[in-house]
Formats: structure tokens, sequence, C-alpha cells
């Protein structure tokens, strides 16, 4: 009578991991779907890729890809118990870990070019050019690249031993003492001290010059201090998922399912969910990126809304 009741709570549990697996697979295909229309709708109009704030906007997008895509196949491997090399476990890892700061580091940059758009306009056009952006971007991924460089440093003497041995890839394969944890847990929060320093610093800034203008640049103001609104609450979610792995360490000494349920709603709700606020970001923000919601619904579309796509062309042509 016990065996049955284990087999039946055995099949339950598969049941609602197969239902998991499923949800997980759909949203991540939505999202790069739509992910796919607004690199292709960047990549379409010079305006979009002469432009600062879109060239970041497209930057978050190909980081989010990829994240998306390695957590997505470590997930499957998870999930069927497949294994693999470590040193290409390693690489996936790092990957991973690259990109999951850039996009936040990204976020930053682009509240940064706010603050510089609305507080120090007669300079935008200087501080914020073509050749700028490109040096902002390596310097993005500079930064990005700090706590994966630690990361490889720390693993380097355990690579040495089982870099050819075939394993389960996941993140605590290569934590083989609890100093490396602490390590990694001081770098995020570093990380996430900074980037909240910067966005409240540019909150008020912004806040400042919103009370003191008037009409127009009024408004304009407070639609960028909106966005800088969205962009702090996604920052928030990208960072919140820093502290994610304490968390899910914490929760696994005491109960290995609510471990299995914590851990699955920090993939959705820190790893899915701010990968979906671009396109609520900047398809609503101001004139310009009005541009961009118009154009992307024309590509979306196949271009059958021909009245407003001319008109768009015109505008930013």
């Amino acid at each position: 009578m016990a065996n049955n009741s284990l087999v039946v709570g055995v099949e339950s549990l598969m049941r609602n991991v197969n239902y998991r697996v499923i949800i997980v697979q759909v949203l991540i295909a939505i999202f790069l779907w739509i992910n796919f229309l607004l690199i292709t709708t960047f990549f379409m109009k010079d305006f979009f890729y002469t432009t600062m704030r879109y060239i970041l906007f497209a930057t978050t997008l190909l980081s989010d890809c990829l994240v998306l895509i390695i957590t997505n196949v470590l997930l499957i491997y998870d999930y069927f118990r497949l294994t693999m090399q470590m040193w290409l476990c390693l690489i996936f890892y790092l990957l991973s870990s690259l990109y999951t700061f850039v996009t936040p580091v990204t976020l930053t940059s682009m509240t940064l070019e706010r603050y510089v758009a609305i507080c120090m306009p007669l300079r935008h056009a200087e501080l914020c050019s073509t050749r700028s952006t490109l040096h902002c971007i390596l310097l993005i991924h500079g930064l990005s690249a700090i706590p994966c460089i630690l990361d490889l440093f720390v693993f380097a003497s355990a690579m040495i031993n089982f870099h050819k041995q075939y394993r389960i890839c996941s993140r605590e394969v290569f934590m083989l003492h609890s100093w490396q944890g602490h390590l990694r847990s001081a770098v995020s929060q570093f990380y996430f001290l900074i980037m909240c320093i910067t966005i409240v610093f540019s909150y008020v800034k912004i806040m400042k010059v919103a009370k003191a203008a008037s009409g127009e640049n009024k408004k304009s103001t407070w639609k960028g201090l909106r966005t800088v609104i969205l962009h702090a609450f996604q920052l928030l979610l990208c960072l919140i998922q820093l502290w994610c792995p304490l968390i899910e360490a914490a929760v696994l000494q005491i109960d290995f399912m609510l471990y299995i349920n914590v851990r699955y709603f920090n993939y959705i709700t820190f790893y899915l969910a701010p990968r979906c606020m671009s396109p609520l970001i900047y398809g609503l923000r101001d004139d310009k990126d009005e541009m961009f919601f118009l154009a992307l619904k024309y590509y979306a579309l196949c271009g059958l809304y021909k009245k407003q796509s001319s008109d768009l062309f015109c505008a930013t042509n």
C-alpha cells in the first residue's frame, strides 16, 4: 500500500514537472519570437542603428536571447539527466554568467543615456554618438566579464582534475568550497549597489529638471522620467536574480521539494519576466519610440499598414 502511494506521488511529481517544462518552452518560444521581430526592426532602418538608445536596446535583446537559449539548453539537459563534458559545461556557465550581467549593466547605461538627454541636452549628441556607443558596449562587456574572470580563476584548479569527465551540468558542480559562493555573492552585491546608486542618482536629477521644466519640455521630461522608472523596475528584477542562488542554496537545506518550487518561481519571475518588458518600454515612450513601434507593427504584419509606414519613413529619412 505504501509502495502504491509512493508510485502515485512520483507520477504526480513527473506530471507537474512535465507541465512546468512545457510552460517554460512556450514562454521562451514567445519571447524569442518577439525579440526576433524587434531585432529585425532595429536593422531595417539606419535611424535605429545610429541612435544610442536603440543600439543599447538591441544589445539587451541579443543578450536576452543568448541567456534564454543557454539556460533553456541547460534546463533540458538537467530535466532529462543528460551529461556533458565539464569543459563544455564551464563554457555554458561562463556565457550565461556574462550575459546575465550584460543585461542589467546595459539597462544602467540606458538610464544614464536618458539622464544625459534630459539634464545635458546640449552635450547629448557629443556624448551619445555612434562611436561613443560602441565604446560603451565594449565597456559594458568588460565590466560584465569581471565576475566571469574571477569564476574562471576559481574554477581553474577544479577543472584540472575533472575537465574531461561527464557530469550533469549545473552551477553547483563548480562550487567545491563555501567561500566560492561567498565571493560570488559579494561581487553580485557590489554590482547591485553600484547600479542602484546610478538609478537613484539619475532619477533624482531628472526629477529636478522635470519640476523646473515647462510646456513641451516638461511633457518630454516626464516621459523620460517614466522610462527611467520602467528601467528601474526591469533592472530590479534582473538584479534580484543575482541573489537567487543564495536563496535557493538556503532553501535546499530546508526541503528539496520547496527548493524545486522556489527555483521554478525564480526562473519564471527573475529570468524570463524581465526579458519580456523591453517591447513595453520601447513601444510606449515618446514620438521617436512611437516610430519604432510603428516600424515593428509594419514588419510584423508584412507591410499591411502602409500609410503609417510611409509616414514613418518620411519622418526618419
